[in-house]
């Protein structure tokens, strides 16, 4: 009796101990497959605060939430199901739609450049939209779009750094990553769009003249960090756009393009100790730039098609 019941606790140990095993992996691969996802991001997190500008504070955080609810579904919905599908049907496809959505960030980066260089002029609302609930409807539904490209990006960028994980802990990943990047995400979103009110109050009502000085100071530089942060967006796009697009084509067959950037790396790396990587992301920037400038004219010629001018 005893020895059987020694022998049944061996087995629960083991199998604890496999689970834990288990659990260390899918939170490796679950750190791993985040921070592979980092450029896009931070490209999510500098794009979204736009959406929100413009409406009374009341209504910032609802919004957000919105957003961040669309954005969930999103990925938990949408895309974890068609991401599973793909690893177990079509895992040839991965990389071609990564790269797909290379393209549109080298794209969205490099229009974000020329609208640097010349600016537009946008109006308030969107055409055709009354302003109030309508407005908000139709902000939180193009944020919803835009958060449903990024993701796509995200989902399939994690996928790829989990080739040869059984499917469940291909979705234990994909999940939490989805989720830890969302909270990330929308709740710095909700402390940005909240930080000129924080820092209004602070300055109005606290009865320290260092935390009111803290707290106009906060006031006065939210709109530069909101000016930095649009920039920070642009730069990532096109950083993870050529990066995506340099790795796609080296698993293609093309491996040119990213070894001259790989050898560029470790010469610079050699050079100034640290500098490699910065080399590189820079290299990569430059090179989502200027696909991005090609496919600036086909986007606007397929914009013009689908709007009948």
């Amino acid at each position: 009796m005893s020895s059987g019941l020694l022998a049944l606790l061996d087995d629960v140990a083991l199998i604890a101990k496999t689970a834990a095993a288990s659990v260390d992996d899918v939170a490796g691969m679950t750190a791993k497959a985040g921070s592979k996802a980092a450029g896009v991001v931070i490209d999510d997190a500098a794009v979204a605060p736009r959406f929100v500008m413009g409406f009374s504070p009341a209504r910032e955080i609802p919004i957000v939430w919105k957003i961040a609810k669309g954005s969930v579904f999103n990925k938990l919905v949408i895309l974890l199901p068609g991401a599973l599908l793909l690893s177990q049907f079509a895992p040839w496809a991965i990389t071609p739609i990564l790269m797909a959505g290379g393209l549109f960030l080298c794209f969205e980066g490099a229009e974000k450049v020329l609208e640097m260089i010349r600016p537009h002029k946008e109006d308030a609302s969107a055409p055709g939209v009354a302003p109030g609930a309508d407005l908000e409807k139709v902000r939180v539904n193009s944020a919803i779009k835009t958060d449903l490209i990024l993701s796509a990006e995200i989902m399939a960028i994690s996928l790829s750094s989990l080739p040869d994980s059984p499917l469940w802990e291909q979705a234990i990943v994909l999940a939490a990553v989805g989720i830890a990047i969302t909270a990330g995400v929308y709740g710095a979103v909700a402390l940005i769009v909240k930080a000129d009110d924080i820092g209004l109050h602070l300055a109005e009502n606290s009865g320290s003249q260092a935390v009111q000085r803290f707290g106009r100071w906060l006031v006065r530089a939210m709109p530069w960090v909101l000016f930095a942060l649009a920039k920070i967006g642009m730069v990532a796009m096109l950083w993870v756009g050529g990066g995506i697009l340099l790795h796609g084509s080296e698993e293609l067959g093309l491996h040119a393009p990213a070894e001259m950037v790989h050898h560029l790396q470790e010469a610079a790396g050699h050079a100034v100790p640290f500098i490699g990587w910065l080399a590189a992301a820079a290299a990569s920037s430059v090179l989502g730039l200027a696909i991005g400038f090609c496919l600036v004219p086909l986007g606007h010629l397929v914009a013009r098609l689908r709007g009948g001018h």
